[in-house]
């Protein structure tokens, strides 16, 4: 049966803060009448820190989507093969054990795939199967996941390479000034995560079954305005009401396999927002101390698209791993409005660590999370 491995996550040098945001929104936007509510949405993400792939004073600046375009090609070749060891490295495996690469991003856009530049630049076999994902946005790192179980299921033993490569920065767009796109300003990061999917094997989640539910009639909601100037990120006001939707998804997904998604032991869900996360536990009746990953993920780095899942599973191996055979699910959210969800129970033990009591809210029952003494 498949296992995700430990991923590896690579964030960029260029740091800005809560306060500089708010500050650069007070100085660019001082005359906007709506400025106050920009403000106060800023504020309330929660987010402290966000990584840029370049200083702020450019990131400011528009050069024109190609130049932008070839900054995003520039840096993911320059950043991606590192991230790309360190995730081969934690699975055990080396680059001509992969059978399948798949490459997820919404930032930037690339034909040949990045996965063909990768081939040929880091010696993965030719006959590797290529896998790009680009129009998915925050809940591709998902749907690699269940892509990459798909495949091992379809072809057992093979083992499947999971790239996330996100530069949200680079859709900046100074002209956009409506609320939505200046709170998207203060919450979106940049970020570089890989993982392994193997089919035999392996310490981390095995992937027990997968789903995909799509809410009807949201297409709207998250969504690009592609334009000479590049890809504008279209924001509805409904978006952070969307867990009254996607929570019970993801209880019909867990309820044929007899599972109960009120009561696992690991929450991985993306970390759109603080009320995604607010209203995830409301609705799952569950105490928000079980998305501490992914709200870790949000305060430290913001929303970093598809590669939140990844770094909110990082934080969860960090911690010491989970109980073997403790159950939990993997959960991205995206444009569509998409759901991609994975069930799975850990295999095997990465630390020590005692056992945490912070399940549901109105059960107060152990579970088997492993914390670090």
């Amino acid at each position: 049966m498949a296992t995700l491995c430990r991923p590896a996550i690579a964030v960029p040098e260029h740091v800005i803060t809560r306060e500089e945001t708010l500050e650069l929104a007070r100085t660019l936007h001082a005359n906007h009448p709506q400025l106050e509510l920009a403000l106060r949405l800023i504020g309330n993400t929660g987010v402290q820190t966000r990584h840029l792939v370049q200083p702020i004073e450019d990131t400011l600046q528009h050069p024109g989507f190609t130049t932008r375009n070839n900054i995003y090609e520039a840096e993911a070749k320059a950043r991606v093969p590192a991230v790309i060891d360190r995730a081969l490295e934690n699975a055990e495996l080396t680059v001509q054990d992969i059978d399948m690469i798949v490459y997820v991003s919404c930032t930037g856009f690339m034909m040949p795939s990045m996965t063909a530049w990768l081939i040929n630049t880091m010696g993965f076999r030719n006959e590797t199967r290529q896998l790009p994902i680009a129009q998915l946005g925050c809940a591709a790192g998902g749907a690699a996941i269940n892509r990459a179980h798909d495949f091992c299921s379809a072809y057992p033993g093979s083992n499947v390479l999971i790239v996330a490569c996100e530069f949200c920065s680079l859709l900046y767009q100074p002209t956009d000034l409506a609320v939505g796109n200046l709170l998207s300003n203060g919450l979106f990061g940049d970020a570089i995560a890989s993982a392994v999917v193997r089919g035999d094997g392996g310490t981390g989640v095995r992937l027990e079954a997968n789903g995909s539910h799509l809410v009807p009639d949201t297409e709207a909601w998250i969504s690009y305005g592609v334009k000479d100037t590049g890809f504008h990120f279209m924001l509805d006001k409904r978006v952070p009401g969307t867990m009254a939707m996607l929570a019970p998804a993801m209880r019909d997904m867990a309820e044929p396999h007899d599972w109960d998604v009120s009561d696992l032991d690991f929450y991985i869900v993306h970390a759109g927002g603080p009320r995604i996360l607010d209203d995830l536990g409301k609705y799952l009746e569950l105490e928000q101390h079980m998305f501490r990953y992914s709200r870790q993920t949000l305060v430290e780095r913001g929303n970093i698209a598809s590669a939140v899942v990844f770094d909110a599973l990082e934080r969860l191996f960090q911690d010491g791993g989970a109980e073997h055979a403790a159950r939990g699910v993997i959960a991205g959210f995206g444009p569509g409005i998409t759901a991609e969800i994975a069930l799975g129970t850990w295999s095997g033990r990465v630390g020590g660590g005692s056992s945490n009591g912070h399940k549901k809210a109105s059960a107060g029952r152990n579970s088997s999370v492993t914390l670090p003494a």
